[in-house]
């Protein structure tokens, strides 16, 4: 896919048909402990990231149930309820935890049930308004978690349902089951392995939400993605963040960290205007072209 080359992007995208959001969202991964395990190690300013967000005019934020496990969806809700009007909170369920840094998948109806019930008591909700699957679990029929997800937005404990790391042919299958409204798959400028993903959902208007969504340390794509931030007085990880949202007009962005100071030049990233020439240098910037 090659993006669009203006110098504008509509800063807005719609969830299904009646979540407008911002954009550039927020990823509350990064507001826990040490391999996404435990309490973070400033709580305050955990919290004051949380408050900033919505200052900010963000009103997208993503996170799970096994951030922690529980402890991001704990200081989302202690930060910010009662919600402020549009704001929503996407969560997801389907991982379990057993350590720092570690991730087993249980997509199990029965873990899935509990996982979306523990989400609704502490993000203080009686509806998620964007209920991901975080995984297919592949000791689980597909069709087993499709069924729960079909299930519980039948009984008004979803509004929408997303899915995550998964397949164009994985997506058309939960089309049989439910309307899928997003995909939350890795992607970067230098990372796209999932781009035939990313352009059936914008086909098919779905959310496209990559996560590790900054260059990935990749040398040659970092030296590139500097020498353009030195032009617009922005930083490498700037000028990832605005290839994306010019890149697609379906992406939502949910960069993570649990620093203000940080979550102030995520923000800013929307700010920079792209020049077509710019645009051009950062779209061949993918793993295959920069990989020798």
């Amino acid at each position: 896919m090659a993006s669009e080359t203006t110098s504008a992007f509509s800063a807005d995208f719609t969830i299904g048909s009646d979540l407008t959001v911002n954009r550039m969202g927020y990823g509350a991964m990064r507001i826990t402990g040490e391999g996404i395990w435990g309490p973070p190690q400033d709580k305050e300013e955990a919290i004051r990231v949380l408050q900033r967000t919505v200052e900010l005019g963000i009103n997208f934020s993503d996170t799970a149930d096994s951030y922690g496990p529980h402890v991001s969806e704990e200081l989302i809700a202690e930060a910010l309820h009662p919600y402020p009007a549009g704001l929503v909170i996407a969560t997801k369920g389907g991982l379990l935890r057993t350590g720092p840094n570690q991730w087993p998948i249980n997509a199990h109806p029965d873990h899935l049930r509990e996982a979306l019930e523990g989400s609704l008591q502490r993000l203080k909700l009686d509806q998620i308004d964007l209920y991901q699957l975080h995984r297919v679990d592949p000791e689980v029929p597909y069709e087993t978690s499709l069924e729960f997800l079909q299930q519980v937005q039948e009984e008004g404990l979803v509004k929408h349902i997303g899915l995550s790391e998964v397949t164009v042919d994985q997506i058309k299958k939960a089309q049989e089951y439910v309307k899928v409204v997003s995909v939350q798959n890795m992607y970067s400028v230098d990372n796209r392995k999932w781009e035939e993903e990313l352009e059936y959902c914008r086909q098919q208007n779905m959310a496209f939400i990559p996560w590790y969504p900054l260059a990935g340390g990749n040398s040659k794509a970092l030296a590139k993605l500097d020498t353009i931030g030195q032009k617009h007085g922005a930083s490498k990880q700037q000028i990832a963040l605005s290839w994306l949202l010019y890149h697609a007009p379906n992406i939502l962005l949910i960069p993570g960290t649990s620093k203000v100071k940080h979550l102030e030049e995520n923000f800013q990233a929307a700010s920079i205007k792209l020049s077509p020439e710019d645009i051009k240098v950062l779209d061949q910037l993918n793993t295959a072209e920069i990989s020798g």
